[in-house]
């Protein structure tokens, strides 16, 4: 949640403690020379504690307390504020060159998922954006999000450039490591994982609302985190993996096809990648890469969801011109999974025309909290 001292009156003027203490001084008649005779100090100290150049330590707090009455608790509270108050206004003055930033970020759709909160101005709705991402500024997110995790990808970067976002796409990433965060889980281990594939295959049948809350359940007790996490617009994800440690891994998935049989093939493709590959990769899947670790992936998440001989088998007896959504459902509950995968399965191996049978494919959808039309920038 934002913080809430955005919305208040932050002045662009701090007072020093020097302001408070001429004050005191005035009210006991005593001069700064006075003041510095009784406390022991340089006549210059003094001047340039009341002037702000000299920070009240703990020692001067003390020496005060005695000499003027007043408590060092408090000398030091407006100390520490002040020095506070100087460094936000410092800040403010860096944060505001960075404000342009701000027109090239997804900030209407982040807010509509409930990403960050909307600030009434600026400033705030840039440090919330910060705050989101967990970096101090622009030039760290740009080296986390930009350079060290989408360049990793320029096979993506190079044939999406036309049509995505690299900033929703950063956000996308983003907060798929905040819900990976908040997943308690077990440390990696493959042999778990893998058996945690066969029970969720069986979950291909079932509803969103059923097989989401298994699916993170069964993987974070072999060290797996999988995000659910909707995709902004010109987000061009459907999937992507890495290895947050050496001990728990990141599953992410989108929603972008909307269809069960495209969400079921990403989810075990990134699968793959965590069971095949090292842990040093990050995969993001959107477009075609055919590179040989994506081949693997493909190769095993195609033969996982339905083995070769199973496939070759109705084939062999359902010709395509007999072909049903009868005979395709029958098949489907002989494998234990949905229709639907059956169905894009021979639709990408030109068995079935893609027109064909998208009626046993199930579609699926977020449920959408309310979009705030007043959402600036």
């Amino acid at each position: 949640m934002a913080n809430k001292i955005e919305n208040q009156y932050m002045p662009d003027y701090v007072s020093p403690p020097g302001d408070t203490l001429i004050e005191t001084l005035e009210a006991l008649n005593m001069t700064q020379v006075e003041l510095a005779e009784r406390m022991g100090r340089p006549k210059k100290t003094i001047n340039e504690i009341i002037q702000g150049k000299t920070a009240i330590t703990a020692e001067t707090a003390l020496q005060l307390e005695r000499v003027v009455g007043v408590p060092a608790d408090f000398w030091l509270r407006l100390e520490q504020n002040y020095r506070e108050s100087l460094a936000r206004l410092q800040d403010d003055r860096s944060l505001e060159e960075q404000l342009p930033w701000l027109r090239d970020l997804p900030i209407k759709s982040m807010v509509k998922w409930g990403w960050i909160d909307k600030v009434g101005n600026a400033l705030g709705q840039l440090r919330e954006v910060l705050r989101f991402f967990g970096v101090v500024d622009k030039e760290q997110y740009e080296l986390l999000y930009q350079e060290h995790l989408i360049a990793k990808q320029m096979a993506f970067r190079k044939s999406a450039v036309q049509e995505s976002n690299p900033h929703a796409l950063a956000a996308w990433l983003r907060q798929g490591e905040i819900e990976a965060q908040n997943i308690v889980s077990q440390a990696y281990d493959k042999t778990s994982f893998r058996q945690a594939l066969d029970t969720i295959r069986s979950l291909t049948t079932q509803p969103l609302e059923v097989f989401q809350p298994k699916v993170i359940e069964l993987c974070a007790l072999a060290g797996v985190a999988v995000a659910f996490v909707p995709d902004l617009p010109r987000t061009m994800a459907c999937g992507a993996t890495r290895w947050l440690s050496s001990n728990k891994a990141l599953i992410q998935l989108s929603l972008r096809y909307k269809s069960d049989d495209q969400l079921w093939f990403t989810f075990f493709h990134e699968a793959a990648h965590i069971l095949l590959h090292g842990k040093n990769d990050f995969f993001l899947e959107g477009v075609e890469v055919q590179d040989n670790k994506e081949q693997e992936a493909n190769r095993w998440a195609t033969d996982f969801l339905i083995p070769p001989d199973r496939l070759n088998e109705f084939k062999q007896r359902n010709p395509s011109f007999k072909l049903s959504k009868a005979g395709i459902k029958e098949f489907a509950a002989e494998l234990g999974i949905a229709p639907g995968i059956v169905v894009g399965r021979l639709q990408y191996d030109k068995y079935l025309p893609i027109q064909n049978c998208n009626g046993l494919k199930v579609r699926l959808d977020w449920i959408n909290p309310a979009v705030d039309e007043e959402t600036a920038f």
